[in-house]
């Protein structure tokens, strides 16, 4: 997640945050072949960002040479401009999935850690979350980086995408921003794609960027709504004052998948 765009209201400005890329971050030296399979995988192909070790998709997705290479074809379920969206891959459950952090890590950073694994643990699921002290099945690791607020990826064989990057810049905000942007990252590591998926325009402002009836990546999970959710801990974007515990509809959303 990360700064996208700032509003002026009345001489107030106020900071939006999400899952797009700064300006001065612009795609390069991506070939078309890539980009090709990057939106066969049913992913976004603006603002594409070379990453240290692989593509930086969406604003916070990692994506591999691997998840290009194993793509396979699967079917894409187009329903409604703002629901819930999951990956094709999902963590076996039931299961403990242990999360550590590393680098320097500020005491408020660790304590809003802590409440983004209690919100997932609240919810009674077949996934339980515990911190341990280092070697987690997902590691937050704190970064020096301005491409993104955080970063994550998705699941693959059964396991939860094993590292979370968070930008150290971002790390002195508000217990309910951090704790809100962990979470968010979390759903990405355990299948979660972003609530707005089909319309990006609905959390980070500007044009429409709908992607379309793509193939592999995002399939609705049913009974989430067919209207616009606001509320949402999977929407693209945030401000810098945003706390967004899971709503209703992320709960029915976490609970038929886990």
């Amino acid at each position: 997640m990360k700064k996208v765009l700032s509003m002026a209201a009345l001489a107030a400005v106020v900071v939006m945050v999400s899952c797009q890329q700064d300006e001065s971050f612009t795609s390069k030296e991506i070939s078309q072949a890539t980009l090709d399979k990057i939106s066969a995988l049913g992913f976004n192909t603006q603002d594409v960002q070379l990453a240290e070790d692989g593509y930086l998709v969406e604003g916070d997705i990692m994506l591999h040479d691997h998840d290009l290479e194993n793509a396979r074809t699967r079917t894409h379920l187009n329903a409604a401009n703002v629901e819930q969206y999951r990956t094709t891959n999902l963590v076996s459950a039931p299961r403990t999935i242990t999360v550590s952090v590393s680098g320097t890590v500020p005491a408020a950073f660790s304590t809003a850690v802590n409440n983004a694994l209690a919100r997932y643990n609240a919810e009674n699921l077949g996934l339980t979350f515990t911190r341990v002290a280092s070697g987690g099945n997902i590691n937050i690791r704190i970064v020096n980086t301005r491409q993104y607020i955080a970063s994550a990826g998705f699941p693959s064989g059964g396991n939860p995408y094993n590292e979370i990057k968070y930008a150290k810049t971002y790390t002195t905000y508000s217990d309910g921003f951090m704790t809100t942007v962990v979470a968010h990252e979390i759903g990405h590591c355990i299948g979660f794609r972003h609530t707005d998926y089909m319309d990006r325009s609905y959390s980070c402002g500007g044009s429409t960027a709908n992607e379309g009836a793509s193939t592999v990546g995002a399939i609705h999970i049913p009974g989430t709504p067919t209207v616009a959710d606001p509320g949402s801990w999977m929407l693209a974007c945030l401000s810098a004052s945003t706390n967004r515990p899971f709503n209703n509809n992320d709960k029915t959303a976490l609970g038929y998948l886990y």
